[in-house]
């Protein structure tokens, strides 16, 4: 099985804006002619948007990656409703942090810190809003040697419709995590021969960080104020790519976390034969995982679907590429670059967004959601498969 895809979500993108420069032709917004920064998609829920960092540190084991670190950090960003927005907008990364990943992808022609301008919808530091115990949360784990924050506009989303949203960095495993007191942690992993053993610890070290951050927003010794707000009954996982290959091994290894999504992730650890029964969702491309296609990627799919006992879909889109599901793809189009997509990132977003929602309505809430019944007329993109018949529609 190839996991290549999963290194570098800015696959496509790279190579296309790489030609591009070549030719003599970068971005408006890296010719300085444009004074428009990107930014990400406004929030489609009623309550105002709050963000802010922690850092963590679980003392009870050594990090996987960093030889003689005896320690796990991680930084963690929240976003959760606000009543008392602040007008300080948050940063969505630190220039740094941009130049990281536009070298990591080997992208030129752009001013290194062009992604660190891009305009957010949450206000940094303020006020956490809701009813006790009243808020789900949802935890994010992002793509391999991707930065947490590439999940920003899903997770403002979402806590604009009333949930706490917890996207975590795993340390060593992004090109770069920020840390209050200034040190940049780099992708150590990224280093390391990716055979199979690679991608087992990888997903199983994600699933103890993931039941690790859960703890700490749900525990008594929270380092947030807002944690009084989250209801530790309901949690769910979510993730794109590695991150989305790491929701099944998350709830296998934790029974409290009651519902995963896998965003275009090729799964690594199999369910097991007796099963799975919380619900899942699959959402991903349709050229790479349209059951019956053949093919590594789709193949892990097909076998752990059949070990999943309770609700249960398999979505593709039409026209995405990997990129299309998170702000690679926005902010890539923003800047002039075609990332070899056949439908919009805009819109794939709009698709992941709805869905996702839809889903944690559903089973966090418990609230009846037709739009993950069957097709919907508003957006045809969206097959639905059935892996028995090896048919989508």
């Amino acid at each position: 099985m190839t996991h290549a895809f999963l290194r570098r979500g800015l696959t496509a993108a790279t190579a296309l804006l790489t030609l591009a420069v070549a030719m003599g032709a970068p971005p408006a917004a890296a010719t300085g002619e444009s004074g428009d920064a990107p930014r990400l998609p406004a929030p489609t829920g009623s309550r105002a948007v709050g963000t802010t960092s922690l850092h963590l540190t679980d003392d009870s084991r050594p990090d996987p990656w960093a030889a003689g670190v005896d320690v796990r950090e991680l930084m963690v960003s929240l976003w959760y409703p606000t009543v008392s927005p602040n007008g300080r907008r948050a940063q969505y990364m630190t220039p740094t942090e941009s130049h990281l990943l536009l070298e990591d992808g080997g992208i030129t022609g752009l001013e290194p810190d062009v992604l660190s301008t891009t305009r957010t919808n949450a206000f940094a530091g303020a006020r956490p809003a809701g009813a006790p115990r009243g808020l789900p949360l949802v935890v994010l784990s992002p793509g391999f040697a991707k930065p947490r924050t590439t999940l920003t506009a899903l997770a403002e989303d979402l806590a604009s419709h009333g949930y706490v949203v917890a996207a975590i960095d795993h340390t060593y495993e992004s090109v770069a995590t920020t840390f209050p007191d200034g040190r940049v942690a780099t992708c150590a992993a990224c280093d390391l021969p990716h055979d199979e053993a690679f991608w087992d610890r990888l997903v199983t070290s994600r699933a103890t960080d993931i039941s690790f951050v859960r703890d700490e927003l749900t525990g008594g010794n929270t380092h947030w104020d807002g944690a009084r707000l989250v209801d530790r009954s309901r949690v769910a996982v979510a993730g794109h790519s590695v991150g989305g290959a790491s929701a099944l091994p998350s709830l296998l290894a934790d029974s409290r976390i009651r519902a995963g999504i896998d965003i275009d992730g090729t799964t690594q650890v199999p369910v097991p034969d007796s099963g799975l029964s919380r619900p899942f969702l699959f959402l991903g491309r349709q050229s790479q995982y349209t059951p019956g296609s053949g093919g590594g990627a789709v193949a892990t799919w097909e076998r752990d679907w059949r070990h999943l006992t309770g609700w249960k879909r398999w979505l593709v889109v039409s026209g995405a590429e990997h990129a299309s599901f998170t702000d690679v793809g926005l902010l890539a189009e923003q800047l002039g670059i075609d990332i070899g997509a056949g439908l919009p990132a805009a819109r794939v977003s709009e698709i992941v967004r709805r869905y996702t929602r839809a889903f944690l309505q559903q089973h966090l809430r418990h609230l009846p959601q037709p739009l993950l019944d069957k097709p919907s007329a508003r957006y045809p993109q969206v097959l639905f498969c059935a892996p028995e018949s090896g048919t989508c529609v």
